[in-house]
C-alpha cells in the first residue's frame, strides 16, 4: 500500500537523521549535565564573563572541541550562561560547536567538496565576530539578565532539586566524586526531560519534509538568473529561511544543503543555510523555554542577520580567491545510511556510557549516595 510505503519511509528517514547525530547529542548533553554539577553559580563569571576577545575565543575554543548537534549546544549554552558566563559569550560557545567541528567538516566534504569545510570554518570565525558586533548593539544586557532570569526560574519549576554541586576543591576531585556522577545524571535526565519532546518533533518533521517535499520545491525558492549582487544577497536572505522552514538542524541539514547547491543556490546562500541550523523552529521553541520569548525573539532577529550577512561576506571572499566550482551531476549522497561504520560505533559505545551513568544516578535513589570514588 502507498500510504504504507510512504509512511516507513518518512519513519526511516526521520530515524536516520537521529542516528546521525545521537552520539554527538548524547555528548553534548553530558557536557551540559557536567558543567551544571561541576560549576558553581557565578564560577563562569571568571572566564567567560564578559565579551571580551579573550573570553570570546575562549569560548569558540570550547564549542569547537565539543558537540556538532544544535539541541545539545544550545542546552550547553545555557548551563554555560545560568552558571555566570556573558550572555554573548555563551552563544559564541554555541556558534562555534555547530560550525567549527571537526565531524561537520568530514560531511561536507564527502557531500560539497573542500571549499564549503573551509568556507564553513573560516566563515564560522566571521559569524562569530559579526554576531559579537551585532549583540552589543540590540541585545541590551538588562534583557540578557532578565533571560537569565528566566532560566533560573524555568529550570526550578521544572525540576525542584536545589542545587546540586558535585564536592570537592579541584576539577580532579570532583571527577573522581561518585555523588558527583549521580548529581551529572541528575542534570542528563532534566535537560533530556525538558527537550525530548522537542527533538522526537522536529526529527519528525524533518522526516516528513525530506519524504513529501520535491526537491524542486526548495530550490525554486532561489533566484537562479539576473544580476550577481541580486542573485547573491537574495540567496543569503533565503537559505536561512529555508533551513528554519526544514526543521533539520545540525549535521542533518547537509544532504539538504548539498540539493540547494546542486539546484543552483550561490555558495554563500548554501553557507548561510548551513549556519541556519540555530534558528530552526523546535530550537525556536527551545530558546523561548529557556530565556523567554523576549530575548528569544530578539536572539534569532540578530542569529538571522548575522548568518545572512556572514552568507554574503563569505561569497565575495571566496568569489575573489576563484576556488567557487559546482561539480557535474547530483551531490546527495546517501547520509540516512544506518550500517556498522564509526557513527554506529560512536552511537552504540555513548549509549552504554549514558545507561552506566543513568544506572548510577539511579541507585538507591530513596537513600543519600555515599561519596564514593570512582
Amino acid at each position: 500500500m502507498p500510504i504504507v510505503h510512504f509512511i516507513g519511509q518518512w519513519l526511516y528517514a526521520s530515524f536516520a537523521m537521529f542516528w546521525a547525530v545521537l552520539w554527538s547529542l548524547l555528548f553534548g548533553f553530558m557536557m551540559s549535565a557536567m558543567v551544571q554539577a561541576y560549576v558553581p553559580k557565578g564560577g563562569m563569571a571568571k572566564h567567560l564573563g564578559r565579551a571580551g576577545l579573550r573570553e570570546l575565543g575562549l569560548a569558540t575554543v570550547m564549542g569547537a572541541a565539543s558537540s556538532s548537534c544544535s539541541y545539545a549546544a544550545a542546552a550547553t549554552a545555557k548551563s554555560l550562561f545560568k552558571r555566570g558566563a556573558n550572555f554573548t559569550t555563551s552563544m559564541v560557545f554555541m556558534f562555534a560547536s555547530t560550525n567549527l567541528v571537526i565531524e561537520l567538516g568530514f560531511i561536507l566534504w564527502r557531500l560539497l567538496g573542500w571549499p564549503f569545510v573551509i568556507a564553513e570554518w573560516i566563515g564560522g570565525i566571521v559569524l562569530i565576530a559579526i554576531f559579537a558586533i551585532l549583540a552589543k548593539f540590540f541585545i541590551p544586557a538588562d534583557m540578557a539578565e532578565t533571560g537569565r532570569t528566566h532560566v533560573e526560574t524555568e529550570s526550578t519549576h521544572q525540576h525542584d532539586h536545589g542545587e546540586m554541586l558535585a564536592p570537592g576543591n579541584s576539577l580532579w576531585q570532583k571527577l573522581r566524586s561518585g555523588e558527583g556522577w549521580r548529581y551529572v545524571a541528575h542534570y542528563f535526565a532534566m535537560d533530556w526531560s525538558m527537550l525530548r519532546t522537542d527533538l522526537i518533533l522536529g526529527f519528525l518533521i524533518a522526516g516528513f519534509l525530506a519524504v513529501a517535499v520535491p526537491v524542486t520545491w526548495w530550490q525554486h525558492l532561489f533566484i537562479t538568473t539576473g544580476s550577481a549582487p541580486v542573485r547573491i544577497i537574495e540567496n543569503a536572505l533565503i537559505g536561512p529561511v529555508i533551513a528554519f522552514l526544514s526543521f533539520v538542524c545540525s549535521i542533518g541539514n547537509v544532504p539538504l544543503a548539498a540539493v540547494l547547491w546542486s539546484g543552483g543556490s550561490t555558495f554563500g546562500g548554501v553557507i548561510a543555510f548551513l549556519y541556519a541550523d540555530l534558528i530552526v523552529l523546535p530550537l525556536v521553541d527551545i530558546y523561548r523555554k529557556y530565556y523567554g520569548w523576549p530575548l528569544a525573539l530578539r536572539m534569532v532577529a540578530v542569529f538571522y542577520a548575522s548568518m545572512v550577512i556572514a552568507g554574503i561576506v563569505v561569497e565575495w571572499a571566496f568569489s575573489l580567491l576563484h576556488v567557487i566550482t559546482r561539480p557535474p551531476g547530483n551531490l546527495l549522497m546517501a547520509v540516512e545510511h544506518i550500517g556498522l561504520d564509526f557513527t554506529a560505533v560512536l552511537n552504540i559505545s555513548f549509549l552504554v556510557i549514558v545507561a552506566v551513568l543513568l544506572w548510577w544516578g539511579g541507585r538507591d535513589r530513596n537513600e543519600p549516595a555515599p561519596d564514593a570514588k570512582l
